[in-house]
């Protein structure tokens, strides 16, 4: 697709006139400015959610190819959000006992990154494998244990793990989906290596939350689909799955966990199926209506940040921020902020630490920056972590240092 054809849906191929809203030209969210290169020139592409009229899929403009974001210096490592493992763990809990994995068992997991959750099974005696584009982060996996194929996931990896004899009871990804360009493919691989009753879990930020809450700092490039169960159910059905049950979880300011198998495998379809359904039918999200008014609340929230860091300068407030997350990056790019109006940020990921943010160019620092200059406002942009946030710097909070969130809306946390 070059920039001035007319865009079409990624999976059903329709055109794509309705937007849902557009965020204008934005850096990568993950490509974190080494300060050797704080002068270089820095692309910038457009960032343009649209919604399909057809089958309903919310997506970005095609702008970018894969490989120029998930590569070898990607810098996010899922084992750095304390509540993130423990998600993971209890996942992995549920999982093992519901499918009854053992040692003879075997779980596949795509977009597997640093082993964060394959560790869990394997620390139970179950076999794993992961597949993970990224070689740093499949790096450490290997060192947890965790066997993992440096390969982006597609049909045809799935045909050659089909041929070598590979046969998952589990295939698991969370927040993967959304990430594939070729959404068609990525499911058609996991229909290809799925055989009898074996299951396949996924969980992504629902798109429901996403337009209710105004999670707009969720778009971001490497998010090629943001999804509905409407939309999920109707891309598994083309491939030969079928879903069985959903859960609704509070992870990522609002996810699912969809379960599906082959269209004829014994599982029984659940009541959470039902419900989800029922509330993207009362969201009206097989209609364009569901979709309006969704840039006007998007400028709201960026107004509400100016507004506070305005007012913070005039006071002579120093504002800091927490959590180089991606999702930060599309706010603040969104909203013109820059390091003249927050001063520094701070990660416990050392792959962020000594960097700029993209776009903004906030410098990047460790979580004890924090106490070295004691702020009067940090703005926490991973919301989604705020309560962990805050209690890892309870004694920032104790010194008068007071924590504020930008979504929905501005909020400073008393």
């Amino acid at each position: 697709m070059t920039l001035s054809s007319q865009p079409h849906c990624r999976s059903c191929g329709a055109p794509l006139t309705l937007t849902l809203v557009d965020l204008g030209l934005s850096p990568l969210a993950n490509s974190y400015i080494p300060l050797a290169k704080a002068d270089a020139e820095e692309a910038k592409y457009p960032l343009h959610a649209r919604v399909c009229e057809s089958c309903w899929l919310v997506q970005v403009d095609d702008v970018v190819p894969a490989d120029h974001i998930f590569h070898g210096d990607y810098a996010y490592f899922s084992s750095f959000s304390e509540s993130w493992l423990a998600h993971c763990k209890a996942y992995a809990a549920k999982m093992t006992d519901e499918l009854k994995l053992n040692g003879r068992s075997l779980v596949v997991e795509i977009a597997s990154n640093d082993g964060y959750l394959l560790q869990y099974f394997k620390g139970v005696g179950v076999p794993v494998l992961g597949v993970e584009p990224s070689g740093n982060t499949a790096a450490e996996a290997e060192k947890k244990g965790v066997p993992t194929l440096v390969e982006f996931w597609t049909e045809a990896l799935a045909t050659r793990l089909h041929d070598e004899g590979r046969r998952p009871d589990l295939i698991c990804s969370a927040n993967v989906l959304a990430h594939v360009p070729d959404i068609n493919d990525f499911v058609r691989g996991v229909a290809r290596l799925l055989t009898g009753d074996a299951v396949y879990t996924v969980e992504f930020p629902h798109l429901l939350n996403l337009i209710q809450k105004v999670q707009f700092d969720t778009i971001y490039h490497e998010h090629y689909s943001y999804l509905s169960l409407l939309a999920v159910e109707k891309i598994f059905a083309d491939a030969g799955l079928r879903v069985f049950e959903v859960e609704e979880l509070p992870t990522h300011g609002g996810s699912l966990r969809v379960y599906a198998c082959l269209k004829d495998a014994s599982h029984a379809e659940r009541p959470g199926v039902a419900k989800v359904r029922a509330d993207e039918k009362a969201a009206r999200f097989d209609s364009a209506e569901g979709y309006m008014g969704f840039t006007a609340r998007c400028e709201a929230v960026r107004d509400g940040l100016n507004d506070f860091l305005m007012t913070a300068h005039h006071g002579r407030k120093t504002v800091a921020a927490y959590g180089a997350a991606a999702k930060g990056n599309t706010l603040l790019n969104y909203c013109g902020v820059g390091a003249d109006q927050i001063a520094y940020c701070v990660d416990r990921n050392p792959a962020k630490q000594k960097t700029l943010l993209p776009g903004s160019h906030i410098p990047v620092f460790d979580a004890d920056e924090l106490r070295r200059r004691r702020p009067d406002f940090v703005l926490i942009l991973p919301w989604n972590i705020k309560d962990e946030v805050m209690d890892q710097l309870q004694d920032l909070r104790a010194k008068g240092t007071r924590f504020v969130t930008a979504v929905p809306h501005m909020s400073v946390m008393v």
